[in-house]
């Protein structure tokens, strides 16, 4: 999701939405380091607002498509718009059962 982001800013998104973006994919690849890195209620903890970041990200991209989003409305033929759909939705399932799953092993050890 970040990278799809970093992505646009080099393709011409740019101005206040194209800093978001940075933004995005600096907090995205920061958070992917610590899943990567850290262990038990660290990564619990990494896990849960990696899943609050991705799901915060999609329901951003959802309003900017449905009602609009600090004055920026968003449009499915734009570049990307679809796949960053399917991404972040998929991201999401997946970043759930990731802290699911290390929370129950949290507190099996």
């Amino acid at each position: 999701m970040g990278g799809i982001h970093v992505y646009l800013v080099f393709y011409g998104v740019g101005g206040p939405l194209g800093t978001l973006f940075v933004l995005n994919g600096v907090g995205a690849l920061v958070l992917a380091i610590a899943i990567l890195v850290l262990r038990a209620q660290l990564l619990a903890l990494a896990a849960v607002l990696s899943l609050l970041f991705m799901a915060g990200t999609l329901l951003a991209l959802i309003l900017a498509l449905t009602v609009g989003l600090f004055g920026i409305h968003e449009v499915m033929s734009f570049r990307l718009v679809p796949t960053t759909l399917v991404v972040e939705s998929i991201g999401t399932v997946v970043l759930a059962i990731t802290s699911l799953l290390a929370f129950r092993s949290q507190r099996l050890a």
